[in-house]
């Protein structure tokens, strides 16, 4: 704590303080003022003390020389000298019937509960260190002193005080003390007990003894942080300048680091530095030293960068912080950092100590710049700094990156050589190198030399073991090892991580099971964990045999980490595509009837899909139907495919029907995915518009797959500017369209006569490469239907310039539009271009023929295009029948059209509303009126309610 300095005037002047590493003085704390005096300055009340004795552990230290000016110890030496103390001891009072002493209440509170010592306990305390003299006597009493911890509950060196004594203390002092008598008063309290000082300073504020005390401020700040009351600590310090007048100086921020460097509180010993520079409080080497500290033992590398930049700017030449950005960057593998440490504190003209050079040292070492290395152990020995056991280790290790084991093997000899016994850190490194050189012999032989020398292997050591036994297939030395690294308390499952890492990494997974069994397998069968490792590694190594063989003898018994268990294992034969070992091994686990396992069953509906065994599929989900599971959003998604894969749409879609009745499920976007294509083939408009405002108010994200599949989908069930609002949101998003999407545009916007949009989505399809000649027809019907004769010539041109042959549909499309026309001339030259081009004719080109001819009453001309259907091995199809029996019916043959219905049933192609329409018009057509409403009676007793096709 603080060395509080009591001048008495007329004294001698003020003593020159050291401050110790935090700005405060030694813990030393005499009881009383006894001293070895020098009687040469007894006259002039000083009195040196050539040394104060202090007996640890029965060895006599002596203490630097010192001087006791009215009860204050202090140091005679020069303020340069390192490791001084100065003890400060209060004078008693002159009369101890003084008015205004310490309240007696607040004195009892002190003295009973403050110190948390009991009263008869404090003089009980045996075999103490410290030691004090009895007054008018020389022996010498035994005093325990507690330490402060580094926990919270933690107490700095301690000094007990017995009830009498804190009594003692606090009636020395009244409000009419001096500041520098009640300061003594506060450290020998607060060497008790941080709360007895704390009490004892709010009764100096209150008696108005703060002013321009420093000191003491000091030491209620040092008292506050080791109870981590922050804000408490930030009020003092702005009471310390506001009210009472002090200066803030590095010594009252350096207590509060302190604290922080003790208990690793990073953000607040950041704090405190920061709010240091923000009062602009020059920091000093103790506060420096502190923070990288701290900083080097949480690996705080940002703010040991920035409190490093302020030591250089400020000046400061702190060798600790130079050290801990060394061998930060270091550990980060930032060598570039480190070598430009090494170059400014040569710069900066810091001499290195022992430390710093071993970091410098290491620094090189760990990057294999071996050269740096030794010209910095060269460095050391011309500096006269013998060289410790650390520094030939940190060369073994640097040699052992490099796999150089002949130098290391030098380095080894000249360590021996110089008188120094290897430690376990050498024979490690020695290990770890020959291994990383793949030098089996030499390893094995180090590793017995370690463990002859009483040394144990580390895990770094077993693991580089492992390893090289595994690539030299020995595996008597591996079992060897697996035994010293269980001697060694390594658990089951961390031996068995290692050895399936080893033997797998070099194709010798099959070796595993042998070993294990000549140590500890059974032990592992009673592990979950360890058997869970090993048949994962087998599985994922296709060694299912010594997977099920593990699977069948384990001896543990944990349902839920059992079935974590199959569903890995089942997953990893999915994922390698080995559906096979993934059915053996489901057959292999046991089974709830009552309650099956969700997540193993869906993975199991996707394995026996994909094995295209959709009847075992479809059994599990109903299994689970059955259950009492309520099935969630995944599993919807997996059954939902297996349908849909099994070309079961219909299936699929009662599958999603059960779905929407749990109002809990919200689909993610895959499974909204899934439900548009469902519903698309289905052809259920009504459901893919309510899906895609479902989508829209579930706020899913929408990506390229999501825009491109609610096109595809939604776009003949949504209306038209819904669909250009999407489209347009798309392009604006920056996702690009693909070939399906622009043409289910082409055909919407044809269909809906905005022929503007059609070209703009054409243009864009063309730009991107991605028209084809779907394309081209979709844009030729478009025209062709809404007659633009020109248009679709125009289009028909590029679709050829385009390197695209005339298509059959683009031909029909021609046909269709110049027949109803009635531009019969433009319909002939057509079919010459089609029989020139050799097109084979299909079903729709005939049936535009028959539609074209029966319009007009060519019945020869039908006939002739009939007879040409069949001989090319066609039949008509329903829609040809409906355009026959409409021909019949305009060229005034109704017994035909008749015989044509009778035609159809013998052929079993069930007539549509269309064709009942077209019968009942060609019997009216003909005034056979009684007949038509016959067969308009037996319309609707057969209920026919088709819908309408191509006319």
């Amino acid at each position: 704590m603080a060395a509080l300095r009591i001048c008495v005037p007329g004294g001698p002047p003020e003593p020159r303080l050291v401050p110790d590493l935090i700005g405060f003085s030694s813990w030393v704390l005499p009881i009383s003022s006894g001293c070895v005096v020098d009687r040469r300055h007894a006259a002039a009340g000083v009195a040196t003390c050539h040394g104060l004795l202090y007996v640890d552990s029965g060895r006599r230290k002596a203490y630097p020389r010192a001087g006791l000016v009215s009860g204050v110890v202090f140091s005679v030496e020069d303020s340069s000298s390192e490791g001084e103390s100065v003890l400060c001891v209060p004078d008693p009072p002159e009369d101890p019937s003084f008015r205004g002493e310490v309240p007696s209440e607040l004195r009892r509170n002190m003295v009973d509960g403050i110190g948390g010592i009991p009263r008869s306990s404090a003089a009980k305390k045996k075999g103490s260190k410290f030691r004090r003299r009895v007054q008018g006597g020389n022996k010498l009493m035994r005093r325990r002193t507690p330490r402060r911890a580094n926990g919270k509950s933690g107490q700095d060196r301690r000094i007990l005080l017995s009830d009498d004594d804190i009594s003692e203390i606090l009636s020395s002092v009244n409000y009419k003390s001096s500041i520098e008598e009640c300061n003594s008063v506060l450290i020998r309290l607060e060497k008790h007990s941080d709360k007895t000082a704390l009490d004892f300073f709010e009764w100096m504020k209150a008696n108005r003894k703060l002013k321009g005390n420093a000191e003491a401020y000091h030491l209620a700040l040092q008292a506050i942080a080791w109870k981590e009351d922050w804000k408490t600590a930030e009020q003092l310090l702005h009471e310390m300048v506001a009210d009472s007048g002090c200066t803030l100086d590095a010594r009252a921020f350096n207590g509060l680091i302190y604290v922080c460097t003790k208990r690793r509180l990073v953000d607040w010993g950041t704090k405190w530095f920061h709010m240091m520079l923000e009062r602009e409080v020059q920091p000093n080497v103790s506060t420096v030293g502190m923070l990288m500290g701290l900083y080097q033992r949480t690996g705080s590398l940002p703010e040991a960068e920035f409190t490093f930049a302020k030591m250089r700017k400020c000046n400061i030449k702190c060798i600790n912080a130079y050290s801990a950005m060394i061998t930060m960057y270091t550990r980060s593998g930032i060598f570039t950092k480190s070598e430009e440490v090494i170059t400014l504190m040569n710069d900066d003209e810091v001499v290195p100590n022992m430390e710093n050079w071993l970091v410098r040292l290491n620094a090189y070492s760990q990057q294999g710049k071996m050269e740096e290395a030794e010209l910095i152990l060269k460095s050391m020995v011309d500096k006269g700094i013998t060289l410790n056991v650390v520094a030939y280790n940190t060369l073994i290790t640097g040699y052992g990156k490099l796999s150089d084991m002949e130098k290391a093997m030098e380095v080894f000899d000249s360590l021996e050589s110089a008188g120094l016994a290897p430690d376990e850190t050498t024979y490690r490194s020695m290990i770890e190198g020959f291994g990383r050189a793949d030098k089996y012999k030499e390893a094995v032989l180090y590793y017995r030399k370690l463990q002859k020398s009483g040394f144990k292997p580390n895990a770094s050591n077993f693991y580089t073991m492992i390893n090289l036994l595994a690539r030299h297939d020995d595996s008597e030395g591996a079992t060897e090892i697996l035994q010293d690294m269980r001697a060694a308390g390594c658990q089951c499952s961390s031996i068995v991580t290692v050895l399936v890492r080893a033997y797998g990494s070099v194709g010798r997974m099959h070796k595993v099971l042998q070993i294990l069994q000549a140590c500890f397998y059974k032990k592992i069968l009673f592990d979950a964990t360890s058997c869970s490792i090993l048949v994962t590694a087998f599985v994922q190594n296709s060694l299912m045999e010594e997977a099920m063989c593990v699977l069948r003898e384990k001896k543990w018994k944990d349902s839920d980490f059992e079935d974590n268990l199959y569903h890995i294992l089942i997953c990893s034969c999915k994922e390698a595509g080995c559906y096979d070992d993934a059915v053996r091994i489901y057959n292999l686990m046991p089974k709830s009837e009552t309650c099956p396992n969700l997540r193993i069953y869906c993975s199991m509906i996707d394995v026996f899909t994909s094995m295209e065994r959709f009847s075992d599929a479809e059994s599990l989900y109903l299994e689970l139907k059955a259950s009492s599971h309520n099935l969630d959003m995944i599993a919807y998604n997996v059954i939902l495919r297996m349908y849909t894969k099994a070309g079961r749409p219909e299936d699929a879609c009662l599958v999603l029907e059960d779905m929407e009745k749990q109002k809990d499920i919200v689909p993610d976007k895959y499974l909204f995915l899934d439900m548009l294509r469902t519903y698309q083939k289905c052809g259920l408009l009504e459901k893919l518009a309510d899906t895609y405002y479902w989508i829209l108010k579930s706020q899913v994200e929408f990506d390229e797959a999501m825009y491109n599949c609610i096109i595809n989908c939604c776009g003949r069930a949504i209306p038209v500017d819904e669909l250009s609002r999407v489209f347009d949101e798309m392009i604006q998003q920056g996702h690009l369209a693909n070939t399906v999407t622009l043409n289910v545009l082409l055909d919407i916007y044809g269909k809906a006569g905005l022929f503007n949009r059609a070209e703009k989505v054409f243009l864009m399809a063309r730009k991107q490469g991605l028209a084809d000649i779907i394309s081209y027809n979709t844009i030729i019907a478009a025209y062709g239907q809404n007659r633009d004769f020109r248009s679709m010539t125009y289009f028909v041109q590029k679709m050829q310039e385009a390197g695209f042959p005339v298509s059959l549909e683009a031909y029909n499309c021609m046909l269709d539009a110049y027949g109803k026309a009635g531009q019969l001339e433009e319909f002939a030259a057509v079919l010459q271009k089609m029989k020139r081009a050799r097109c084979d004719f299909d079903h729709y080109t005939y049936n535009i023929m028959i539609n074209i001819y029966g319009r007009k009453g060519w019945i020869e001309g039908v006939a002739n295009v009939l007879a040409e259907l069949k001989s090319r091995g066609g039949e008509p199809d329903l829609y040809s029948y409906n355009t026959l029996i409409k021909a019949y019916g305009i060229a005034g043959m109704p017994e035909d059209a008749v015989k044509l219905m009778q035609e159809m049933r013998i052929k079993g192609i069930a007539a549509d509303r269309i064709t009942y329409t077209n019968l009942i018009a060609a019997l009216q057509r003909n005034e056979n009126f009684l007949e038509a409403v016959k067969w308009s009676l037996w319309m609707k007793q057969t209920g026919v309610a088709g819908c309408a096709t191509r006319a």
